[in-house]
């Protein structure tokens, strides 16, 4: 029995052995050694199902200390398969050409006389346009930004990477605007301070444009770019209509803000190399050049209308009273912005269309108002020698009634530019010169209107009352105003039923310019660098032409309808005329426009 029990020991001990052995070699290399080994901490966060240590292997840290080492590294963290910006793929250099454009214009800056040497508020002119959306919207394009990355959505850098690159973005753009603007003192076009050239506001929705641009428009969605771009160029429009810069401060202003982030970000990639990249910028291997995009430029041709008294449109029984005088409206170079596409059918020839807007200031506003005024005193001379001829009162009595008749006299300009829209569609053509330049040129035919321009008069004063006399030919008082004398009884303040002096409150379109709608055709020639797969800068230079007919309306003597309507009904009757002057005149119009874009290709 001993024995048997001996032999079945020897047999169990046997195949526990084999089984041992067997287990022994299917078991991984990390479980051989029976040694301790604490495991390596590399500080970067890695996710993954399996661990890479037994759980009951790994050391026990303090919660708090491995969140704050994860939560400190990760402002700074990298995905492996990021491919490391080089500098020169952060530079497009297009800031450049933007920044001269605008010093290249800058000369182009007219004093507007009724704002900075008028000191009376009443005399001078200010834009009723007015609004407060740009002191905001040069904040879009970091709030966008800022936004997404709160929200989770990856762009290309991570926290740490995205503020440094952003911090010094600014910081450039800061210096560069603020040591210009106290250096070159430009006047602003209101006449409030001399700090006009650069933008600052358009300095910094470009800024923040751009780096949207950068962090999600490259790497997520080109669309995310028109959008930063698209409310940048809004921003620098708005600061021309709220009279707070010319076109050439947003111009300069726009290239800065370009230039200092793309040397911000190229600082980045020098600094920080391959670290905090977490996403490629998108590519794209199609050569079609399908595009959208924005652009800004200067417009050219219309320096000057003018018009004469061959331009005078006549009303009934005027003819004798037109002045054989001509007199000028005056422009500065315009502000034109586009939003331009095109559907290409191959590389060389496609289909598309152009919205464009074109805004044209006008020069020397205070010279028309002069001309009011001129205008206005030289009726009151005039009826004040026909009182002093018939009327017994004494002049000075007649100078003190006619004197409240204003006592109150404003101008304002409704609006001080000719806006063009227009619309064409047509031909677009492509020529490629090497894989990242291209020329390229169009033909198209639209539609243009004419926002006018004009200015607000505003009087105020006591309404006057005159009995007259006349006496016509042979004795009868007939409407053939062949009068042979005219006698004032008596001027003075008129009462209402209590005895009170009425008063008058007149508002009216002293002057207005403006020009018809017309069919206009276009052409031009540009020069596209594709910098990116997706992105394109493009430099143009388009050609505009159209057939319009301008009015020119004049109404000086509007207020007297209401301050004396009796005395206008009686200078009426002698052949006096009361009425608005009306010029038309037609005008072959030949624009040039030069420019640069923002592309989105597809």
């Amino acid at each position: 029995m001993k024995r048997l029990l001996l032999s079945l020991a020897v047999i169990l001990g046997a195949t526990a052995s084999a089984s041992a052995e067997r287990l022994w070699e299917q078991t991984p290399e990390y479980d051989t050694e029976f040694t301790l080994t604490a495991p390596v901490l590399e500080p970067k966060l890695v996710y993954s199902q399996t661990p890479a240590v037994r759980p009951e292997l790994m050391v026990s840290m303090p919660a708090s200390t491995m969140l704050a080492d994860s939560y400190q590294w990760s402002w700074m963290d990298s995905k492996p398969d990021v491919k490391p910006y080089t500098v020169m793929e952060d530079l497009s250099f297009v800031g450049v050409p933007l920044f001269v454009a605008g010093i290249a214009i800058k000369g182009d800056k007219a004093n507007f006389r009724q704002d900075y040497n008028n000191t009376h508020a009443n005399t001078r002119l200010l834009t009723t346009f007015k609004t407060s959306i740009d002191d905001y919207t040069q904040y879009f394009g970091p709030a966008m930004t800022l936004g997404l990355k709160v929200g989770g959505v990856e762009g290309r850098s991570s926290w740490g990477r995205f503020f440094a690159s952003a911090a010094m973005s600014y910081g450039i753009m800061a210096a560069f605007v603020n040591g210009i603007k106290y250096t070159a003192k430009e006047m602003r076009p209101d006449g409030s301070q001399a700090n006009s050239w650069p933008s600052g506001h358009t300095a910094t929705s470009f800024v923040g444009a751009s780096i949207l641009h950068k962090e999600y428009g490259l790497t997520r969605s080109p669309w995310y770019s028109v959008a930063g771009y698209g409310v940048a160029t809004a921003t620098g429009i708005m600061r021309i209509l709220n009279n707070r810069h010319w076109i050439s401060d947003v111009m300069s202003g726009a290239g800065i803000g370009i230039m200092s982030t793309e040397l911000g970000y190229a600082l980045g990639d020098i600094i920080f190399k391959e670290r905090g990249l977490l996403r490629n910028d998108l590519t794209s291997t199609g050569d079609n050049p399908s595009f959208f995009a924005i652009s800004m430029g200067m417009g050219f041709g219309l320096k000057s209308l003018s018009f004469s008294n061959a331009d005078l449109t006549y009303g009934e029984d005027r003819t004798s009273q037109a002045d054989d005088e001509s007199f000028s409206v005056d422009f500065h170079t315009a502000s034109v912005v586009d939003i331009e596409g095109a559907y290409f059918l191959n590389k060389y020839i496609g289909v598309g269309g152009r919205l464009r807007v074109r805004a044209m200031t006008a020069k020397s506003w205070s010279d028309f108002v002069e001309n009011a005024k001129t205008d206005r005193l030289q009726l009151e001379s005039e009826l004040l020698e026909i009182f002093d001829a018939t009327m017994t009162i004494p002049t000075a009595d007649i100078k003190k009634e006619m004197g409240t008749m204003l006592s109150n006299e404003e101008y304002s300009i409704e609006s001080d530019h000719l806006t063009e829209f227009s619309a064409n569609v047509g031909l677009y053509f492509n020529l490629p010169i090497t894989s990242r330049l291209s020329l390229g040129s169009k033909l198209l035919i639209g539609r243009s209107l004419t926002q006018e321009l004009d200015i607000n008069a505003h009087y105020q004063g006591e309404v006057k009352n005159v009995a007259y006399t006349l006496q016509y030919a042979n004795g009868y008082a007939d409407q053939t105003k062949n009068f042979m004398s005219l006698k004032v009884d008596e001027f003075k303040t008129a009462k209402d039923a209590d005895g009170n002096k009425e008063t008058y409150d007149a508002e009216w379109d002293y002057l207005t310019l403006g020009g018809n709608n017309s069919t206009n055709f276009g052409t031009g020639l540009s020069l596209t660098y594709r910098y990116k797969s997706n992105f394109s800068w493009r430099l143009f230079c388009d050609y505009d032409y159209s057939k319009k007919e301008f009015t020119f309306v004049e109404d000086p003597l509007r207020y007297l309808k209401h301050a004396s309507p009796s005395t206008t009904e009686m200078l009426e009757l002698v052949g006096a005329n009361m009425d608005p002057l009306y010029y038309k005149k037609t005008k072959h119009t030949n624009y040039f426009t030069i420019g640069a874009s923002f592309a989105v290709t597809f």
